[in-house]
């Protein structure tokens, strides 16, 4: 006769008593989710892994260091069997029978009364799988699914039965490569009516939009008596307030240099709801995808990260120069390509060595990543022999001399040098 398939069912555990027999890894694996559940764990185990105690040092779960008993199952809802004693393991599987109390084993699934399916969550969905006897494939067909629902490509069926609320996602979409953005902005991506895209934002990932979607490129929105800010607040309140779920995709990350909290205060003031995902900043991502790391032992104990798109001679800039140049960390300009002559002048007479190394790379994480190298005392000449066009990144500082060549261009899997 062919085996009954399992009867698949959601427990209830929050404030119910859930007893786990044994303190190994499989605990280690089982017992945060058993947790996050809500239940009241008593563990019963001599021994348990460093992090299964941290556990019960930190009062998530209750200890009693000795072997298993009779009687232990009493009063328990669940029951997790995890020891390599195979004698102790069956009294309390036949305890766990004698109190109608579903148990799971870890060492013999077929004596078990309960399986644990292989399960995977994403924004609030549970993706539970089983298989039989077949764990990996159970945790494959799990893996491919929450994939699905985290990269969006499953968010179109998703969608239609979910109850959605209109507003808006501010999505720091990274510094280039869409591979980059994070996994819940390409969620919010997917399920969007309307995206309002900046020039930087990952531009391939709106290919992967629906037709239906509207795709608005925040350059173009017209302006007429407005300010180009206050425009793209207009058309961010304007669509939310026709019920549509507005994705406003920015590059890198949404607060740095990138506006994004004045639109969340335009939001704010008209009672639009405004979901802020932050992103991978260019500042760090870009000098990384060139082989440069911001920091390093010995070298660099800090870096600051700067606004170049004002002088260092203009009224409006905010940034103290003469402080930046008596830094020995390193120093990282975002937005100074057409500034970086006056930038390096100024640091130099505030102190800085003119030998000081300095790389610059353009179109950071892109197929069309190019970094070109200087001092800071040639860079301004270098940038403009070379050509060098936004956007760049600039980063000023011992750390570019530390660096080594990435092995693969992050656009460009297949490349080997």
């Amino acid at each position: 006769m062919a085996e009954h398939p399992a009867y698949p069912v959601g427990l209830r555990l929050a404030g119910r008593r859930v007893v786990v027999i044994g303190g190994g890894q499989v605990a280690q694996r089982r017992l945060p989710a058993l947790v996050a559940a809500g239940a009241d764990v008593l563990l019963v185990s001599p021994s348990a892994t460093p992090s299964v105690d941290a556990m019960a040092e930190t009062g998530e779960i209750r200890w009693e260091r000795r072997r298993y008993a009779e009687g232990d199952l009493a009063d328990a809802w669940y029951v997790l069997i995890a020891t390599r004693d195979r004698e102790a393991n069956d009294r309390a599987s036949a305890e766990a029978e004698r109190h109608r109390v579903w148990c799971v084993r870890s060492d013999d699934a077929a004596a078990a009364t309960a399986w644990t399916p292989a399960t995977g969550r994403s924004e609030g969905v549970t993706v539970a799988v089983l298989t039989g006897n077949d764990p990996r494939r159970s945790a494959a067909v799990r893996d491919a699914i929450v994939e699905g629902l985290r990269d969006g490509s499953l968010a179109g069926a998703a969608r239609r039965e979910r109850t959605r609320t209109p507003g808006v996602a501010l999505v720091g979409g990274g510094p280039g490569d869409p591979d980059l953005i994070t996994v819940r902005g390409r969620r919010l991506l997917a399920e969007a009516d309307v995206v309002i895209a900046d020039r930087l934002g990952p531009r391939d990932l709106l290919d992967e939009l629906p037709p239906h979607v509207e795709v608005i490129d925040a350059a173009k929105i017209p302006y007429g008596r407005f300010m180009a800010q206050e425009a793209i607040n207009n058309a961010l309140v304007e669509h939310a307030k026709a019920g549509k779920a507005v994705v406003r995709l920015k590059g890198g990350d949404p607060y740095v240099f990138g506006r994004g909290m004045e639109e969340a205060q335009a939001l704010a003031e008209v009672g639009i709801p405004c979901t802020v995902v932050p992103g991978i900043s260019s500042s760090i991502s870009v000098p990384s995808a060139a082989g440069i790391p911001v920091t390093h032992r010995g070298v660099a104990h800090e870096f600051t990260v700067v606004s170049g798109h004002v002088a260092p001679d203009d009224p409006r800039s905010l940034v103290d120069w003469a402080a930046l140049a008596r830094l020995t960390g390193t120093l990282v300009i975002l937005m100074g390509v057409d500034k970086i002559g006056a930038i390096a002048a100024r640091l130099i007479a505030c102190g800085r060595a003119p030998e000081t190394p300095v790389a610059v790379v353009q179109e950071g994480t892109t197929a069309a990543q190019r970094r070109v190298d200087a001092t800071l005392a040639t860079v301004g000449e270098t940038v403009r022999t070379q050509e060098v066009r936004p956007p760049a990144v600039i980063v000023i500082g011992e750390v570019v001399n530390v660096g080594i060549p990435p092995l693969a261009h992050p656009a460009d899997p297949s490349a080997t040098s």
